[in-house]
């Protein structure tokens, strides 16, 4: 049976299907990239903001335009909040909640039983593998739809996490990238109190794994003891911090818990310790009641962080959550204009931060070849950083981790020279 596998959104959504892949192929089933050739299609959707629902159900739309035969399996955020509006698109069979998506194997039609199929990670495949640690939210933030379409916090047995990895491993991925909706409570559920570094020191001692990063974490999940794990090299410096405005009183009608001192306190600690960190952020604009006086707070803490790049978002009504009944709603052109001046400042930061490790000789995951020159192959890969480096070489380096020398950088990638 061939199965194609969409997913939209978060890094947690990419880890749960890539875990449904690797299901599926072990029970028999075949994976394709075309849907047009396959029997079933299974689509993890987003809703965290209302163009995600929206892209969500386009793509639905979309497949079964393009596979008319196929049945159409839908799980996701989306499915979870709008299961009767995503019932209702052509050729969807079946909608699988939040909860129940780890069973959407035994779904599907089974395959023949001598059809169990070798899991090899073939030439081409991400370098990269996503692992879900953890999944749900007990912290409901006034915007935040995820509490409702993902459950409260519940973390996997450490030991299942690190069957995942050994195993990503032993297929030759270099790097494993934790997941989950807020991958700094993990183990609380669980009855741990530093849970996350429990997670990460058992990772970087009991598995060989080359490279681990993580995903998204909660600025107040940050232990002070953290930082000592970045004595293992094998732990990639870079932390994505969502802090969402830089102005006190819109953080507390967000109900956020790290308020913009904690914040730079915190960025000042971590870069103490951890040389040549790079700390990404997410910002909101136009939260209701986001007046210019706000804005302006906002930007202006947000341009003294040194961070090294942002992920600007619009704040987007979502059903249920309290955000949408307060008043002072912006107007989208409001939103737009805002959105439009911290991208530009994003932009700047990112320069910045390069300017800081231009010339330093990083390690790099070769990721893919982008093409060939005379002088050899066009090697595209990431720093532990996460920055992106492009480097010509006599052979393809895809899948290999060398060290790189960062040469100029200019359209979001530093031109590199690669040393084996």
């Amino acid at each position: 049976m061939k199965v194609h596998l969409r997913s939209l959104g978060c890094r947690l959504n990419q880890a749960e299907m890539d875990a449904l892949g690797r299901n599926l192929l072990q029970g028999g089933h075949e994976l394709t990239g075309d849907p047009t050739h396959a029997g079933d299609i299974v689509v993890n959707t987003c809703s965290v903001t209302r163009e995600a629902g929206a892209d969500s159900r386009a793509l639905v739309r979309e497949l079964g335009r393009r596979a008319p035969a196929a049945r159409i399996t839908v799980t996701g955020c989306h499915a979870q909040l709008a299961s009767q509006e995503m019932r209702s698109l052509p050729n969807v069979l079946r909608v699988v909640g939040n909860m129940e998506k780890e069973g959407i194997v035994d779904l599907l039609d089974a395959p023949s039983p001598d059809a169990a199929t070798a899991i090899t990670r073939k030439p081409g495949m991400r370098t990269r593998a996503f692992v879900k640690a953890q999944d749900g939210c007990d912290h409901a933030c006034t915007f935040c739809v995820t509490t409702l379409a993902r459950g409260p916090g519940r973390s996997r047995p450490l030991a299942e996490v690190l069957a995942e990895i050994q195993q990503l491993h032993a297929l030759n991925f270099k790097e494993a990238v934790l997941s989950g909706v807020q991958l700094g409570s993990y183990g609380r559920d669980l009855g741990l109190k530093q849970g996350l570094a429990e997670l990460l020191r058992a990772i970087l001692a009991e598995t060989d794994i080359p490279r681990l990063r993580l995903s998204s974490l909660e600025p107040w999940d940050l232990m002070p003891d953290l930082p000592d794990l970045w004595q293992d090299s094998r732990l990639c410096r870079h932390l994505h911090l969502p802090l969402q405005s830089g102005c006190a009183a819109t953080l507390r009608r967000m109900r956020r818990r790290c308020s913009p001192e904690e914040f730079s306190t915190l960025l000042r600690d971590f870069r103490a310790r951890v040389p040549h960190l790079r700390v990404t952020t997410d910002v909101m604009v136009g939260f209701p009641g986001e007046d210019e006086c706000e804005y302006e707070i906002s930007r202006d803490f947000i341009a003294r962080q040194a961070l090294a790049g942002l992920h600007v978002f619009r704040f987007s009504p979502r059903p249920g959550t309290p955000a949408t009944r307060m008043r002072r709603q912006i107007p989208e052109s409001t939103k737009r204009e805002r959105s439009t001046g911290l991208r530009q400042l994003g932009e700047s930061l990112a320069r910045d931060y390069a300017r800081e490790i231009e010339g330093q000789t990083q390690v790099v995951l070769w990721e893919q070849v982008a093409g060939a020159t005379p002088e050899g192959f066009v090697n595209v890969g990431y720093t532990d950083t996460w920055m992106r480096v492009r480097a010509i070489h006599p052979r393809p380096l895809s899948n290999e981790i060398t060290a790189a020398r960062l040469g100029c950088y200019r359209d979001g990638e530093f031109q590199a020279t690669a040393i084996l």
